[in-house]
Parts: structure tokens; C-alpha cells; sequence
């Protein structure tokens, strides 16, 4: 699997490639890419809520389960309390029970009170979808009116837009929120330092940046400067295409 840095990089070839094509189409590319930060915004949105979603999921599904235990032994025990031998063990037991009788109230309340919690998240969820899937249909209206301005150039600008929604599955949606972030500001949001220096803002990045910008390819470092996704200069992206 290609490192997330080399996705990107490749994800920002294929856009330097898709502004030449779209570059007479006036605002359109603009517009498609503010659309595409906003889809990846909802993403975001869909994935956090989804995630807390499972933990709540996760949490109820052995509470349910802890709570028949808890009963169980509530059971077992009443039932030893009439073969005991004396008022101490009866005693022990009453505090056993009373105990499980607590862990079990305050189990239930807080069940409960996650049920509610869920029920709300998946509202929630359900509207974030809605939002996200709003967005993408007017991010594919988008890509079909650009491929009806296309003409000639409609093949590779309808490859481009695939390989592009293929690159952004392999990269991590915070990442993809990033980079959409800084294309907002630059087109070129991902550049290569060259002669230590951000090909960007051709301001010079510090030896130790350039270092781990070579080692960690599954890192993401920013030109301190004009905040550009920095590539290291032995990055290749030519093969893709």
C-alpha cells in the first residue's frame, strides 16, 4: 500500500492536472473544489458521530449482558440465604445482595441514560448523512457540468475525476480535510521542497523538517510560512497516469 504521502502527492498531481483542463471554465473549478472541502467536512462530521455511536453500541451490548449476571447472583444468593448457619453469614450475604442490587440500579440508570444518548446520536447521524449525501450530489452536478464543458478532453477529465475519488479512499480523512483546506488558499496545496526550500513560498524549511519530511511518510508536515503540504524531493507520481 502506497504511504500517505506519496497518495497525496498524487492526489495533487492529478489536481494540478485537473485545473489545466477546467482553467476556461471560469469559477467552476473554484466552485467544485469549495464543494469538495464541504463533502469532506460531512465526512468528518459522519465518521466522529459514528464512532461514538459503536463505543455506545459497544457499552449497552455488555451492560446488557453484566446486568444478567448481576442478577443471577443476585438470585444464587438469595436462595443461600435460607441455608445459612448463623445471623453473620446471613448478614454477609444481605450486604452481597444489597451491593449487587447497587451495581445493578446504577448500571441500569446509566443504560438508560445511553439508550437516550443513542437514540439522540442516531437523529443526529441520520441528518449528517443527509447533509453529506446533499453535498455530494451537488458535487456531482458539479462534475457533470464540467464534463459537458469539457468536449474533447471529457475522457481524461472523467478519469482524472475517478482517480481522484480513488486516491481520496486511500488517504486519511483528516489529512483529505487539510489538504482540501490549504487548496482553498493554494491551488498547489501540496508542493516538493526543493533546494530546502518550499517550492510554494520558496521560504526555507529548517534541516530537521526536511529529515523527517524524507522519513515519515505517513506524516503530513506544513511550510511554516504559507502553510503548504510539504513532499519530499524524491517523491514520484508520474506512473499513475
Amino acid at each position: 500500500m502506497e504511504s500517505q504521502i506519496q497518495c497525496i502527492a498524487v492526489l495533487a498531481n492529478i489536481d494540478q492536472r485537473l485545473d489545466e483542463l477546467l482553467e476556461d471554465y471560469g469559477d467552476l473549478p473554484d466552485q467544485i473544489n469549495k464543494i469538495e472541502f464541504k463533502v469532506n467536512e460531512k465526512k468528518v462530521l459522519v465518521e466522529e458521530t459514528q464512532a461514538i455511536l459503536d463505543e455506545i453500541k459497544k457499552f449497552v451490548k455488555q451492560a446488557k449482558v453484566t446486568l444478567v449476571d448481576l442478577k443471577e447472583k443476585e438470585e444464587r444468593l438469595a436462595e443461600q440465604q435460607f441455608k445459612v448457619r448463623n445471623n453473620k453469614e446471613f448478614d454477609a450475604i444481605t450486604n452481597e445482595i444489597e451491593h449487587l442490587k447497587s451495581e445493578h440500579e446504577k448500571l441500569s440508570d446509566r443504560l438508560r441514560t445511553e439508550g437516550v444518548k443513542q437514540e439522540n446520536l442516531m437523529n443526529i447521524l441520520e441528518g449528517q448523512m443527509k447533509d453529506m449525501e446533499d453535498v455530494q450530489k451537488e458535487l456531482d452536478d458539479k462534475y457533470d457540468e464540467a464534463k459537458k464543458l469539457s468536449g474533447d478532453q471529457n475522457e481524461e477529465l472523467t478519469y482524472l475525476q475517478n482517480k481522484r475519488l480513488e486516491v481520496i479512499d486511500m488517504i486519511k480523512t483528516t489529512f483529505v480535510k487539510d489538504y482540501e483546506r490549504i487548496r482553498s488558499m493554494h491551488r498547489d496545496a501540496a508542493v516538493i521542497i526543493k533546494k530546502n526550500s518550499c517550492s510554494g513560498c520558496f521560504s526555507a524549511i529548517p534541516a530537521q523538517i526536511i529529515v523527517e519530511v524524507r522519513n515519515n511518510p505517513n506524516h503530513t508536515y506544513y511550510c511554516e510560512n504559507c502553510g503548504r503540504l510539504l513532499l519530499p524531493d524524491d517523491i514520484l507520481v508520474g506512473e499513475i497516469f
